[in-house]
């Protein structure tokens, strides 16, 4: 439920309307007065208070299936889509604690995936952003086809680890391939605390890119 702006001669009225408009008791809500109103003299000059009232005790999607609506939303599109497939919840694919993740199951599902995951992505931004403007806030959905995700970091932090050494060993940078924001993530989280390379994201957009260099080359840039 979203919050309510009122203005009124007094504080008082202009939260007994907003109350009245949300259904909700004093002990229910958050008020905070957006203008202070002024008296005037004899009439004039005199100006409205006006307040916002938020509900409390119910943070955007508390109490209601999130996990369950973001299965039905994806499912949905799959069907638009014409692709055959299960969405399963899978507590153990990839993602930051608190996410959501959905694991798309089925034969021939590489559709799904596109070049560097690029349609995957797509896929999973358009359930967050569903998801989000159905509840009225962000919620993070991870959307993956058959541990994809999982098995990619997986090799990415095997391949960061690998070519740490290589830098440290050969004192030069060495420069990946372009990779999305959340793919770069994994190469910076991976050698964050390494002692002997430090890394850096170059580029713009889609061509935005990680160097791996030996600490003290340059200072580390966020991605």
């Amino acid at each position: 439920m979203e919050s309510v702006e009122v203005s009124a001669k007094t504080e008082e009225e202009a939260i007994a309307i907003a109350l009245a408009e949300l259904g909700l008791s004093r002990s229910e809500v958050e008020v905070v007065v957006v203008k202070k109103g002024k008296t005037g003299i004899l009439g004039f000059g005199s100006e409205e208070v006006r307040v916002r009232v938020t509900p409390l005790g119910q943070k955007p999607g508390e109490g209601e299936d999130v996990a369950g609506m973001a299965e039905a939303v994806l499912r949905d599109i799959l069907s638009l889509m014409n692709v055959s497939a299960n969405v399963v919840l899978d507590k153990s694919g990839a993602g930051d604690a608190g996410s959501i993740p959905l694991d798309i199951k089925g034969e021939d599902l590489g559709i799904l995936i596109g070049r560097r995951g690029e349609t995957l992505s797509a896929l999973q931004y358009l359930v967050n952003l569903i998801i989000s403007r159905r509840l009225k806030s962000r919620v993070g959905v991870v959307v993956d086809v058959e541990g994809y995700r999982q098995r990619r970091y997986e090799s990415l932090r095997l391949l960061a680890r690998r070519l740490a050494e290589q830098v440290k060993s050969s004192g030069r940078s060495v420069t990946l391939e372009p990779m999305p924001p959340n793919e770069r993530r994994i190469i910076h989280l991976e050698l964050k605390d390494n002692p002997d390379v430090t890394t850096q994201s170059i580029g713009q957009g889609e061509e935005r890119k990680i160097t791996i260099l030996s600490k003290g080359n340059s200072k580390e840039k966020q991605a």
